[in-house]
């Protein structure tokens, strides 16, 4: 029988954990276009994780109550953040022309989204099944269709989206945070640190005191209380629709806007 150190092993080990992506956005200052194309796939993908939907109730619905009250902790926590991304990428926008101000109000969160969504579908419109009604890419659906499965209600739904919640907030404390972190700051590229006003959506998220250390801890403790033969498979399979659809979007944004990386198939 698994153990959760067993799973937080399998998600560690996953090739997602330590995309080159990151690392290949950290080499250069990426050009403005390249950067809000960049952005528009990331939010739109980020956004489609803080609403907890039916999950928090289904859980309850299967006496597993502590895990609903773990889970409603994160959402709440997450209020706000879509707001702080916004801003954190057009300040990046901006800082990545040659003197050129892309976006006047950071802070205008409709008018930085509606303009890195003009990027991502002047370089990447073209990808066979790219939507321009909202800017998707076929992988971006992909990795946001695993969260919409919150909004179902059956028992076996409930427990895979916890395993997705596992994977999740492993990766987003341990990677992805991390990861933008060496892209925009620590590269220098930018002139950006984490204390500027503009970066608190990054601030807010690093580090021992930072709201992802305290997602990971809650989902942890709430996958290792239902962890049983029975529970297992799902939870796997719930982590594994994670981590190979968030693989395949990783996949293209570093062939497509970084030329490097996998190509990956639409």
């Amino acid at each position: 029988m698994k153990t959760i150190k067993d799973l937080v092993e399998e998600i560690t080990c996953h090739r997602l954990y330590d995309h080159p992506m990151w690392t290949h956005w950290s080499e250069a200052r990426q050009p403005a276009d390249v950067t809000g194309a960049m952005f528009h796939q990331i939010q739109k993908f980020c956004a489609s994780t803080r609403p907890g939907l039916e999950f928090p109730s289904s859980l309850r619905e299967f006496k597993m109550s502590h895990q609903a009250e773990l889970i409603e902790e994160i959402v709440a926590s997450e209020a706000g953040h879509g707001a702080d991304l916004a801003t954190m990428a057009g300040n990046i926008v901006n800082r990545s022309t040659e003197g050129q101000e892309v976006f006047s109000d950071v802070h205008d969160q409709e008018s930085v989204e509606s303009g890195l969504k003009h990027y991502s579908d002047d370089l990447l419109g073209s990808l066979p099944g790219y939507r321009k009604d909202d800017g998707l890419t076929v992988q971006a659906r992909n990795a946001i269709a695993v969260f919409d499965r919150r909004g179902a209600t059956d028992r076996e739904t409930t427990l895979r989206n916890l395993g997705t919640a596992l994977a999740l907030e492993i990766n987003s404390n341990q990677s992805i945070i991390p990861g933008e972190k060496l892209a925009l700051v620590d590269s220098g590229h930018y002139g950006v640190n984490m204390e500027d006003t503009e970066m608190h959506y990054l601030l807010d998220h690093w580090g021992e005191l930072g709201a992802e250390q305290q997602h990971e801890a809650n989902v942890v403790a709430a996958v290792d209380e239902v962890l049983d033969e029975e529970t297992l498979p799902h939870i796997e399979r719930g982590m594994n629709d994670f981590l190979e659809s968030l693989s395949a979007l990783w996949d293209l944004l570093d062939s497509a806007l970084l030329g490097s990386g996998e190509s990956s198939s639409a």
